[in-house]
């Protein structure tokens, strides 16, 4: 079976479509899986590292205010699909995959041509400009949130069905009071984890330094636990001064035991990317999201905002986020265990752990051997 995947720009886009490619070839480990990118994309980085072969199609996203480059992205538009029609002639896929970004568009759109099946997945509540472009010609549109499907146009509706997010599920092995104490933080009622990807986040690492200089002496019951970024962690530790030796302190440059982590946390504050509420829901912890203003569309905004509509996180935008509204946020899910074990509740009940099987399954089908 040949199969081209394409997605790519940020790892919310390249990580799920490896992950479908890794679920395809658990199932077929003779799956010829190609992958298609733009030349200068993080996918150059990741793709490869997973063991794919990568090609390229020269495309570029549009700018949301006017800029000369617009054109430019008219025009590659218009030449990619031709451009990726060559591609797709010459390697013959039997399925073509995309998960996203404006890479996908043209080679989701000329396999659509050329009568091959095709899917896209869309990891956020609201689907990108890609994706609703792709709606007419496509066969199939995964989603990971619910809400995605009503901004789909109601006569492209029927070819959404909701998989979840592909990637890392399961969460962790252990309890949260057996994760605790194998991290050594058993002897604290709560644990507040936080982090802002591998990265960090200004907004985030300020926050908790300051609440950890304001708040902590007095909390001896609550353990801090924060991952500030590999290239912040001096920067941040320099903030959080004489409150970095606090012994309810505890300051990662970068986690290695994510799910762990989280196992053992009591409140989890962190940014609100796809893959990160996902491995939220996975995990059924209570969390109060961050989202980053950085992103296009506003994208995190709109993925918290499905979660705590449902009661199922915390939201606070970056510009309102500081010590105190942190502190806030803690206290209140610390303090109402009533309302921390809804949130739970309610957030374990959006988590698709089997994503990987049902998007293999559905691509099964599409592709003719799972009838």
């Amino acid at each position: 079976m040949k199969v081209m995947m394409t997605g790519g720009g940020t790892g919310g886009h390249i990580n799920p479509a490896i992950a479908i490619a890794d679920t395809i070839k658990d199932h077929d480990p003779s799956a010829d899986i190609t992958f298609v990118g733009t030349s200068k994309g993080m996918e150059n980085r990741l793709v490869p590292r997973a063991g794919y072969p990568i090609e390229h199609i020269e495309i570029q996203g549009l700018k949301r205010s006017f800029s000369l480059s617009n054109i430019k992205t008219a025009y590659l538009t218009l030449t990619s699909v031709p451009r990726a029609k060559k591609l797709l002639k010459k390697y013959k896929p039997d399925l073509v995959v995309g998960t996203g970004g404006y890479v996908s568009y043209p080679l989701l759109r000329a396999a659509a041509a050329l009568h091959i099946p095709s899917a896209v997945h869309e990891s956020n509540a609201v689907p990108g400009l890609a994706v609703r472009m792709l709606a007419p010609y496509i066969d199939v549109i995964f989603t990971n949130f619910e809400e995605a499907a009503s901004y789909i146009k109601p006569k492209y509706r029927h070819k959404v069905i909701r998989v979840g997010n592909p990637g890392r599920h399961g969460g962790s092995a252990v309890t949260s009071a057996e994760a605790k104490k194998k991290l050594g933080i058993d002897g604290y009622r709560y644990n507040v984890l936080v982090y802002g990807g591998s990265l960090g986040a200004d907004t985030i690492n300020n926050a908790a330094a300051q609440y950890a200089k304001k708040y902590l002496k007095d909390r001896s019951d609550v353990c801090l636990t924060h991952a500030a970024g590999v290239a912040n962690y001096e920067e941040v530790k320099a903030k959080y001064g004489e409150a970095a030796d606090l012994e309810n302190v505890t300051l990662l440059d970068y986690i290695y035991d994510m799910a762990d982590r989280q196992a053992a946390a009591d409140v989890i504050i962190c940014r609100s990317g796809a893959m990160t509420t996902s491995e939220i829901a996975d995990a059924g912890r209570a969390a109060v999201f961050v989202p980053s203003p950085n992103v296009t569309d506003d994208q995190q905004y709109k993925n918290a905002k499905a979660l705590a509509d449902k009661n199922a996180a915390l939201l606070i935008r970056d510009a309102e986020f500081n010590a105190d509204t942190m502190n806030e946020a803690v206290n209140r899910l610390l303090d109402d265990r009533q309302l921390r074990a809804q949130i739970c509740k309610n957030v374990s009940a959006l988590s698709v752990p089997d994503a990987n099987e049902r998007i293999y399954a559905e691509l099964m089908k599409l592709a003719g051997d799972g009838k």
